[in-house]
């Protein structure tokens, strides 16, 4: 047998015979390497650790500590899903079961609607599998024999006729399951060691609301029982704090039937909450040397056209309104109508940088079966920044956004965070817009930003948008879920789409490099990312109530007015709760309510002119002068604390 050179991790080299697999490489290494094994890389792809390798390669062993092995099984735990399916109920056919972020699904088409019942027996015959440590066998099929062996499996037939190539690849799993997939997959069954399937839904078949809809199983699966406990404790947790149930509950917003899905009501109390957040923001952009700029919601059709988005966007636009001179579009973007602001007037490389900043309502056209109440909608609003610079200026605009979105975080009460470095593929694939030249400056640049403020960036390469690099900010909320936040982004396609100048210190005249900004993402979704992360109880300076006075009789009404009337002329957000209720069911309405301050007056304290104060958290912080409250609570409100 002819040998093959094998480079490891470390750099070191290994010499073996061609068609080794890498669980043999794994074995030659370290018997305890072989039993950890998951899946393996070869010449940085996954590869199943069974597959021969033919020729030099580099190769790593991925065990338990990989974040790559665990979407792969992921991967294997939704074959191991479908089979047991397939098992209970034949006559079901099989969609797409990808891993996902928190788990994995499988959609299936069946005539009668999957039970909880169906779940628990699902997942007992899915343990069945595992036990007989079944192999996943990778078979090669060729296109029309699959498509004549699959003629009555209309999904299988339709994802082969799009996707295969002359021949494909498949997966077996025990007599009774075969499905069209490119892997790769653990080696067998018994590596899975705990999964829990976790709920039903509907879904259409390829996101199309026009096809078919389909039954999809969700589940979930982690190396170890431990962190499946740990992760179903935070699904019960976020359960709770779920903010389509807390929005309904606490009179925050609604999503009107007669009106649509997908677009936001906003009620008082959660329209409180969203001037607290724009009026934040529109302070820090003018104390950041942002100008605040408004436009229009829509725009002619031929604007869209310039900009691009007609092409590459069109998807998610609505449909075009015939106007009495032209065609006009909902805009789904507001970058093009700064441009329109930055190119009214000539501009010196004096002027730059240029910050234009807006909270823009934009609209997009998102399919039905992915909205998801504050988290995805159809119409939305936009913190968003256009800057216009000089190419010297770049880094230090980068690192003032940077910061711009950490302090953003930490006024919200958000800790943790992570960042990624989207780059491009070189120019190998052609989807990339802009020269080697822009693209070299646009990632030195963000790349120098994350240093010098001492983020941590994880790099994604060929990740970036098509027409510039970027930054995304993830948070951690309180119950140590990821959420993708801010994002800076170079842009290198609209300046030179709309011809952009600047007159240079040469006197010539110049593009301008653009970059795109948002911290909140949209005020829709931060709000609901709010509502779960405080778990509809907001800091003080956020809560659409900050106080309530709880008289204990109606002798107190009058006393119970005046502090009223104190706290409004204040600035404090106050209520009354003049029901002829008992004290005890007042405060308990404001707990549910999640108010942070209730102030009972009785008596004891109309007479002394003083207010027995209670925290929904601390509970009661004993009796205090209307001034000593005033001063406490200014204070939270005034340093923005999250904390109480």
């Amino acid at each position: 047998m002819s040998q093959i050179e094998i480079t490891l991790p470390d750099g070191s080299k290994k010499s073996v015979e061609a068609g080794s697999s890498p669980l043999d490489i794994a074995k030659s290494i370290s018997p305890r390497l072989a039993d950890a094994a998951i899946v393996a890389k070869v010449d940085g792809e996954l590869s199943d650790l069974a597959s021969p390798i033919e020729k030099d390669a580099a190769v790593q062993i991925l065990t338990n500590k990989d974040p790559e092995a665990l979407v792969v099984y992921r991967h294997s735990t939704a074959h191991l899903l479908a089979a047991a399916v397939v098992e209970l109920y034949p006559e079901t056919q099989l969609g797409i079961g990808p891993p996902i972020d928190t788990g994995f699904y499988y959609d299936f088409d069946r005539p009668t609607p999957f039970t909880p019942d169906d779940l628990e027996k699902i997942e007992k015959k899915m343990w069945e599998i595992q036990a007989r440590q079944l192999p996943y066998e990778r078979i090669y099929t060729q296109k029309e024999e699959g498509l004549r062996k699959y003629s009555d499996a209309w999904m299988k037939c339709e994802l082969i006729a799009e996707r295969a190539g002359e021949s494909f690849t498949e997966y077996t799993l025990g007599p009774h399951f075969i499905d069209f997939c490119r892997g790769p997959h653990v080696p067998n069954t018994s590596k899975i060691k705990a999964f829990k399937l976790l709920s039903i839904a509907g879904a259409y078949w390829k996101g199309d609301e026009h096809k078919k809809q389909l039954q999809r199983i969700y589940g979930t699966a982690f190396f170890s029982a431990k962190d499946l406990e740990a992760y179903l404790k935070q699904v019960e947790e976020a359960k709770k704090r779920d903010h389509r149930k807390l929005g309904k509950e606490l009179d925050l917003f609604s999503i009107q039937e007669l009106a649509g899905p997908g677009l936001i009501f906003f009620h008082p109390k959660g329209g409180i909450i969203r001037k607290q957040l724009e009026d934040w923001m529109r302070d820090q952009y003018l104390k950041r040397g942002y100008s605040l700029v408004y436009t229009p919601h829509v725009a002619r059709f031929d604007l869209w056209k310039t900009s691009g988005h007609s092409g590459f966007y069109a998807q998610n636009m609505f449909s075009r309104m015939e106007l009495d001179d032209a065609e006009y579009q909902l805009k789904p973007m507001n970058c093009p109508f700064h441009i329109l602001i930055y190119a009214d007037r000539q501009h010196s490389y004096r002027d730059l940088p240029v910050r234009l900043g807006e909270l823009g309502t934009v609209y997009r056209y998102e399919r039905s079966g992915v909205l998801n109440g504050l988290f995805r909608v159809r119409g939305f609003t936009q913190d968003d920044a256009h800057i216009f610079c000089t190419p010297d200026q770049a880094e230090n605009e980068v690192v003032n956004c940077l910061q711009f979105a950490i302090d953003t975080l930490t006024t919200y009460g958000f800790t943790e965070y992570s960042a990624e470095l989207s780059t491009w593929d070189g120019g190998a694939s052609g989807k990339y817009d802009g020269t080697p030249e822009q693209w070299q400056l646009g990632e030195n640049a963000l790349r120098s930003a994350t240093e010098r403020l001492n983020i941590k960036a994880k790099v994604v390469k060929d990740e970036a948008a098509f027409y510039g690099p970027k930054i995304d900010v993830k948070l951690v909320d309180a119950i140590g879920r990821p959420w993708q936040l801010s994002t800076v982004q170079f842009d290198f396609t609209l300046p030179r789409r709309f011809a952009l100048e600047y007159v240079g210190e040469d006197g010539k005249a110049h593009q301008p490099l653009m970059v795109h900004r948002a911290l909140y993402g949209s005020i829709e979704r931060f709000f609901g990312i709010l509502i779960e992360h405080y778990a509809g109880a907001f800091p003080v300076w956020l809560a659409p109530v900050q106080a309530i006075v709880l008289p204990i009789t109606d002798r107190q009404s009058e006393y119970a007015g005046s502090i009223q009337k104190q706290l409004d002329d204040a600035g404090i957000r106050v209520a009354v709760d003049e029901r002829n209720e008992k004290i005890n069911f007042k405060i308990r309405e404001a707990q549910m309510q999640k108010i942070p301050y209730m102030l009972v007056v009785g008596d004891r304290e109309q007479q002394n002119q003083q207010v027995a104060v209670r925290n929904r958290k601390h509970g009661d912080l004993g009796v205090k002068t209307l001034d000593q409250f005033l001063a406490d609570i200014r204070g939270l409100i005034d340093s923005k604390a999250v904390a109480e």
